[in-house]
């Protein structure tokens, strides 16, 4: 397969904001092609084809992942390898997201509805559902935690049942996060236009960078944790498959399994303290 192709597993750990460009280049794919064979059910089409493109990348570096539980027995020096594949991944999920702003941003107005029907209407139940004055934070942070579990919870049990499940449900989420940053750019834009015209061009870099930062500041300890718990999902999921559960590896494995659901929960709990009481006060 020509994608699936241009990067493997070690180049990836070793050079991982290449797959920045690489998560661009695959979700560019996945909506052009969309567009062109299923147009009207574009808004899903393009998250699986995006996913297809990732899932050799993906599934080979999860078998290597588990390869590595095998042969380090110190479990910090574990988890700074599996820093690695993190580290890759993040870049991934960062360059498709990137993507789908681009292309929320740059489609014409007529093709919006058609391209992000399934993630505007997820994001207008979000905000339906967390609505409330900043008084009521208390409420609010175990709602988003709830939320937050819930998505880390789906994350683990798809990459434990199909290996590299996980990679569908990040997709998707990048897809609702690139929708919205690309909806709060695009009217900002739409306002700074109607003032000044096209003579400030670095206001415009203002508003991309604010529509970035705002979703970025606390969605990045969000998305860590859930490729924390993919990677758990995953690790578990290979050594089942390759017969690891078997012999004396496994205990081993289960250790490292469940240092990374700590640390994604960690992260978790990060997210949603952000999102609540930092996030509110800068935007």
């Amino acid at each position: 397969m020509v994608l699936e192709s241009l990067l493997n597993p070690f180049s990836a750990e070793k050079r991982p904001w290449q797959t920045l460009f690489l998560g661009f280049l695959y979700c560019s794919v996945g909506i052009m092609l969309s567009l062109w064979i299923f147009r009207d059910q574009t808004s899903l089409i393009m998250v699986f084809l995006t996913v297809m493109a990732s899932l050799p990348l993906v599934y080979n570096t999860l078998k290597l992942e588990e390869s590595k539980d095998l042969v380090i027995h110190d479990e910090g020096k574990l988890l700074l390898q599996h820093q690695k594949a993190i580290m890759f991944f993040m870049f991934l999920f960062v360059g498709i997201t990137l993507s789908f702003v681009a292309w929320y941003i740059f489609l014409p107005a007529d093709l919006l509805s058609i391209v992000f029907e399934k993630q505007t209407a997820t994001i207008q139940a979000i905000n339906n559902r967390v609505s409330g004055n900043f008084i009521q934070q208390l409420p609010l942070f175990s709602l988003i935690l709830l939320n937050n579990m819930k998505v880390l919870a789906f994350s683990i049990f798809f990459a434990l049942i199909y290996g590299t499940g996980a990679i569908f449900i990040l997709t998707w989420n990048a897809s609702v996060i690139g929708a919205a940053m690309g909806n709060f750019i695009r009217l900002n834009f739409t306002e700074l236009i109607a003032v000044t015209g096209f003579a400030k061009v670095s206001g415009y870099f203002g508003i991309v960078s604010l529509g970035l930062l705002r979703y970025f500041i606390h969605g990045i300890p969000e998305i860590l944790a859930y490729f924390y718990g993919g990677l758990a999902g995953g690790i578990l999921s290979v050594a089942i498959i390759r017969g690891h559960h078997k012999n004396k590896y496994f205990s081993r494995i289960l250790v490292d399994v469940s240092d990374l659901l700590l640390i994604a929960i960690g992260f978790l709990v990060v997210a949603a303290l952000l999102e609540v009481y930092v996030t509110p006060l800068l935007f």
